[in-house]
């Protein structure tokens, strides 16, 4: 193949391909679990321990440039990811759905993150700078575009097919059927259309063996410790809202929950949801660009946080019109995309230095644990708790992460734009 394949062709399905995966384990999952009957306090803690391998992919990182090449990576990971959901959409309709689906899930988290490790060295390779700068807003598009249509048209389709069928083992079984087809798609057009630009003989990145000392450098920059504590609590309340947000949506107004249809959380979080997430990630990345992250950082964990408490009047009124769920839904997201764009761009911070990708991906590692820990207990906390108590709780656990603002050091123009003189 051709060195010189055009990124508009191959940028779109490999990020398709890369943000699909992750939806449908993370978030998708934990709406299927729910209409097949599992209690909440099983989804938030074995749907929240599938973070596990995104929190410990720096480890295996080394391996995909010490063997093979990262096309022949994604493109093995993609194929296993299709394999894996073609087996939980056949075991759902038998009697240990739970336990097979879940060690089906397994085989895909670690191929998923495998499947990122890959595609975003992959990225890095094929491109130029001037070229990996430009293409970084159609990458991002379509990594929301594969949330659309996992948390949007693959719920939507399998809440027509509860509708049709009558059955919700069968509806999602035949759901996750389709997701396998999707995935091999498109693995069929990553495989025609990325270019071959490594050469499969010999072909070993050059500090690869240094790992373990870039590892160590990691932990000995300054003020780290602080840095990773900010890290853990940033999300504390937003990684917990998260896994139980779609049950209440869903559960019965005698459960607390608004008794809303699977299709409806699909058009409300899929579509309305993702589109107000990406708004705020846009407006987001621009004040930041325009005034530098030290003049956001505290409106922005405000923003992300403070949305969560409308949850609560939800869960106190329960509306019977789904316009007042959809209209939280938007206000919180839109806040959660506006205060993620200061997180990540704190996460870059965090990074800098000769080792800024190996750095990179163990910071996001603590991310991802900062959304493991807290999500498994979230299932136990709410049935504690009830509804209206979760969410207050949800709220006063954001207050940690706001207080280390005043803690965490770095320049205040740091992500801000240089003027060109």
């Amino acid at each position: 193949m051709s060195k010189n394949h055009n990124p508009w062709l191959w940028v779109p399905p490999l990020y398709l391909t890369e943000g699909i995966p992750y939806v449908l384990i993370i978030t998708v999952s934990v709406i299927m679990y729910k209409n097949l009957g599992i209690d909440n306090s099983d989804i938030g803690l074995y749907t929240s321990f599938l973070y596990l391998p995104w929190v410990i992919k720096p480890l295996w990182s080394p391996l995909v440039d010490l063997y093979s090449t990262k096309r022949k990576w994604f493109l093995g990971m993609q194929l296993l990811l299709s394999l894996a959901f073609l087996g939980v959409g056949l075991v759902l309709p038998t009697s240990h759905f739970f336990v097979l689906s879940l060690a089906l899930f397994w085989v895909a988290c670690f191929a998923s993150a495998t499947n990122d490790i890959a595609s975003d060295g992959f990225y890095l390779l094929a491109l130029k700078e001037d070229q990996q700068s430009f293409f970084i807003g159609l990458r991002s598009t379509f990594y929301r575009v594969a949330m659309v249509t996992g948390q949007g048209g693959i719920v939507i389709l399998a809440g027509y097919l509860e509708t049709r069928i009558g059955d919700n083992s069968k509806a999602w079984s035949l759901t996750m059927v389709v997701v396998a087809g999707l995935m091999f798609l498109l693995t069929l057009i990553n495989f025609f259309v990325t270019p071959n630009v490594e050469k499969d003989k010999g072909y070993k990145k050059a500090d690869s063996l240094t790992f373990s000392k870039v590892f160590v450098s990691f932990f000995r920059k300054k003020e780290i410790w602080v840095a990773l504590a900010f890290i853990l609590f940033y999300r504390l309340g937003e990684s917990q809202l998260v896994k139980m947000a779609s049950p209440f949506l869903l559960d019965s107004k005698a459960d607390g929950g608004l008794a809303l249809s699977t299709s409806d959380v699909g058009l409300i979080y899929g579509t309305f949801g993702v589109i107000a997430l990406s708004l705020g990630g846009i407006i987001g990345g621009l004040v930041i660009s325009r005034d530098g992250l030290g003049k956001w950082l505290f409106p922005m964990i405000l923003a992300l946080n403070v949305p969560n408490f409308f949850y609560y009047l939800l869960a106190y009124f329960q509306p019977e019109s789904a316009f007042y769920a959809g209209f939280v839904v938007v206000i919180e997201q839109l806040g959660y995309g506006f205060g993620f764009a200061a997180f990540m761009m704190y996460l870059i911070y965090v990074s800098e230095g000769p080792s800024k990708t190996s750095h990179y991906a163990i910071a996001t590692g603590f991310m991802a644990l900062g959304m493991m820990l807290p999500g498994m207990i979230s299932g136990y906390v709410q049935e504690w708790l009830g509804y209206e108590g979760f969410f207050i709780w949800v709220v006063l656990a954001a207050i940690p992460g706001i207080l280390m603002v005043k803690y965490v050091n770095f320049p205040s123009d740091y992500g801000k734009k240089k003027e060109n003189k």
